[in-house]
């Protein structure tokens, strides 16, 4: 379901269906004609055949193959010619330069400013941008750190179109003349949150803060929804034993949380418990924190279903006309707006004081005895047993008017399920205790996916450090010199490391960096703590002997120091790695040094949330040839994937590939694609070997293996994986190892390798310019 104006973010989030959403838009490749060509002339022989009306439309390749490999995802990271503020726009510094406190003036009184167009419920907006703002940022989800609010991507489809956003198209028409008045120095992104985070201090509550810096997108991002081809279906994200499919969070396709009216629409208040505690818990909250949430969430606010959805709304954004200007859920009954909204098809509000921070929604929720009613839609919903005593809730449009507070099924799962009931009674008796949870959830939901509090911009930056921020200790110490990095890298020489072994334990520590959420990285050397020196891709026993050498380097070289120079471990990881390269290079004839920037410091297992840092665990790292066979998707398109939270570009990907697999870089000491007869030295023998036409390949009976052999002795020569042989099968990727592969391509290689190297290495350097 959706609701119009009041945050439904909560489990208790909008999921009625809506008309004219039967299907997604666009999926649709070719309309039908009136009359049949000939068969020589059917699309099926043109990739451009007519449309219909005379139209000519390009089919994309998938159309054609669609087990093809899809690289669209690198294509987002590979050009910002889409982005009309130009590459060298800088917009943290942008942002700096905002007079916030104007900023937020203006939204105050924006947000009591009803527009007829679009009125507010009792004369503000609050509710609406608050509703708003969590859905931006309620997309996010643990497993591969997608969604969220950064970027902004509620303005594109899917989402802005989704049911649970309907009407939110028009807060963001609302906060136009806003985000109008100063331009480039604020994002929609950091717009949207800051509204919702002013609006609750105009009513009342005291928040933790807000941090700016988010970038705009410029495109919508491709993120894997779910399977289903309906709206506020859930059928195929769900196993036969009822677990829900990863990396999924929400429970029905369009949802940002779970049904209110219950699973299913099944009005139990317990299997509802049990569904918010999963998709919250996919959603970085556990549950004091979703309990919180929901209670803090619906204490401002109402739910609008005055009519049918079904009835009453046209098509969603993205299904509408041009004339509609991106506009969608037209409301054709009544006045469309105002008293007759139509969002999600549940009406009513949950205190008395929509508008007002106080302990309402917590004390009707345990004052009255509720009873299963249905809105004027017809959604199920609850009401006040006494009814007619009840009536407490004064009209958002006729202040002479008074209506019964409402709960939805998910509301009634606070009191119903044990855990719940328990934090919600401590919270009813302890107000103070209520807010300051709600306040820090509220921040985590908008903030989760900014990344360590070193990317964070403004005067309203909380002053405060929390586990899930991956906070890592600031520099407290000199940062070794030119000479001393030089040093090092002798030492670490020196020792019987050989060059995989530093190769593979840089990529392990550095690549756990995730840029769909900015977490992971090299800094705060969390390779020796828990979870992540036990990751089975990471070779945990081969690690432990590396950085036990690693750490006698670093021990001899801090002692010796007379001054407070120091190195931390996190440096020595990727400076080791960086030697490694040097030594492999120069064993290939290429006289290179890696760049290194020195300024990473060691994390504490205190500082280190275990659990959230599980997630990040690789299912599969096609970098070092490594799969866990209860995957559902192949080891190339895990490769798409992984390269993408690495922000890579297609060219990145494919010289790294490379370059690790002649470095003997595969976990497990697996031989996999390491196509070169002289493993651990820096040569391009990947690419030539893989375009050797002289070797044949074939499947063998394990899942995604195959053989190589000599085409005219039939001896074996080489092993590999579908993530090895996709770059000589698919044409844009073959185009690019060919490069590589060319006579002389060997400096361009080396070079082009190193360059993606370093960009791997410093994606956590967020300290950095270039960071």
């Amino acid at each position: 379901m959706f609701n119009k104006g009041v945050l439904l973010a909560s489990s208790a989030f909008i999921a009625l269906s809506v008309s004219a959403c039967a299907s997604f838009p666009g999926t649709r490749i070719q309309s039908e004609v009136n009359e049949p060509a000939p068969e020589s002339m059917q699309a099926r022989d043109y990739p451009h055949a007519s449309m219909g009306h005379g139209v000519q439309q390009p089919r994309p390749n998938s159309a054609w193959w669609p087990e093809q490999l899809d690289l669209t995802q690198l294509r987002q990271n590979e050009t910002t010619r889409s982005n009309p503020l130009g590459e060298d726009f800088d917009y943290a510094a942008a942002f700096q330069s905002l007079d916030l406190d104007a900023v937020k003036s203006d939204l105050r009184e924006l947000m009591t400013t009803s527009q007829d167009w679009w009125p507010a419920d009792w004369g503000h907006y609050g509710p609406f941008f608050i509703r708003m703002a969590w859905h931006s940022a309620g997309t996010y989800r643990t497993f591969d750190g997608r969604g969220g609010a950064g970027g902004g991507q509620q303005r594109f489809e899917p989402l802005n179109s989704w049911p649970d956003n309907a009407n939110l198209d028009r807060a963001r028409r609302l906060l136009w003349p806003v985000k109008q008045k100063y331009g480039e120095n604020i994002s929609w992104a950091d717009l949207m949150i800051l509204a919702g985070t002013v609006a609750m201090e105009d009513m009342g509550f005291d928040t933790l803060g807000f941090a700016g810096g988010r970038e705009d997108d410029w495109q919508a991002e491709l993120v894997y929804w779910g399977a289903e081809q309906e709206w506020l279906g859930n059928e195929e994200r769900y196993s036969e034993e009822g677990q829900l499919e990863r990396p999924l969070a929400a429970s029905m396709m369009g949802l940002i949380y779970v049904n209110p009216e219950g699973p299913n629409g099944v009005p139990d208040p317990q299997l509802a418990a049990d569904a918010i505690r999963d998709t919250f818990g996919r959603m970085a909250m556990n549950d004091e924190e979703t309990a919180a949430l929901i209670a803090g969430g619906h204490t401002f606010g109402k739910a609008h279903g005055a009519h049918s959805p079904e009835e009453c709304t046209g098509p969603e954004p993205a299904a509408n006309g041009v004339e509609a200007q991106g506009l969608g859920w037209d409301n054709s009954c009544g006045t469309g707006n105002g008293a007759d909204t139509v969002t999600s098809g549940l009406e009513g509000a949950w205190s008395a004081a929509p508008t007002m921070w106080t302990m309402q929604y917590l004390e009707n929720l345990y004052n009255f005895e509720w009873v299963q009613s249905r809105s004027p839609a017809g959604a199920i919903q609850w009401v006040p047993a006494n009814a007619e005593e009840a009536m407490i809730v004064p009209d958002a449009h006729n202040p002479d008017e008074f209506e019964t507070p409402i709960m939805f099924t998910t509301d009634l799962a606070l009191k119903v399920d044990p855990a719940y009931r328990e934090i919600t009674t401590r919270f009813l008796e302890n107000p103070e205790e209520f807010e300051d949870a709600f306040a820090r959830a509220w921040f985590k939901l908008t903030h989760r996916d900014m990344g360590p509090s070193a990317r964070y911009l403004g005067a309203d930056v909380p002053d405060v450090e929390l586990l899930w921020q991956d906070p890592v200790p600031s520099v407290d110490h000199a940062l070794i010199s030119a000479g001393d990095i030089a040093a090092l890298k002798d030492a670490i020489l020196d020792t019987d490391l050989t060059n995989a072994e530093l190769v593979r334990s840089a990529w392990a520590a550095a690549s756990s960096y995730r840029d769909t959420d900015m977490r992971g990285g090299a800094n705060g050397a969390r390779l020796r703590l828990d979870p992540q020196r036990n990751w089975a891709v990471n070779n945990p026993e081969e690690i432990e002997r590396v950085l036990s050498v690693l750490e006698s380097v670093q021990s001899d070289f801090n002692d010796a120091q007379a001054d407070d120079v120091r190195v931390s471990l996190a440096d020595l990881i990727v400076l080791g790695g960086a030697a490694g390269i040097e030594r492999a290079a120069s064993q290939a004839g290429h006289d290179i040094t890696v760049p290194f920037e020195p300024g990473r410091t060691d994390a504490s297992q205190a500082q280190t949330d275990a659990d959230a840092f599980s997630y990040l665990e690789p299912r599969a790292d096609a970098f070092r040839n490594y799969y866990d066979p209860a995957n559902r998707r192949s080891p190339s398109e895990l490769m798409v994937d992984r390269a993408d939270t690495l922000s890579l570009t297609v060219p990145e990907m494919t010289v790294l590939l490379g370059g690790l697999r002649a470095l003997d870089a595969n976990t497990g000491g697996a031989e996999h694609g390491v196509l070169t007869h002289q493993p651990g030295v820096l040569s391009n023998d990947f690419f030539v070997n893989l375009l050797d036409m002289n070797t044949v390949w074939n499947a063998t009976d394990a899942e995604y293996v195959f053989e190589g052999r000599d085409r005219q002795s039939g001896d074996l020569k080489w092993t590999a994986t579908e993530a090895d042989l996709v770059y000589g099968s698919n044409a844009e990727l073959r185009a690019v190892v060919e490069v590589y592969a060319f006579d002389g391509a060997e400096e361009r290689f080396v070079s082009d390798f190193v360059d993606a190297w370093v960009k791997v290495m410093q994606l956590d350097r967020f300290d950095l310019a270039n960071g």
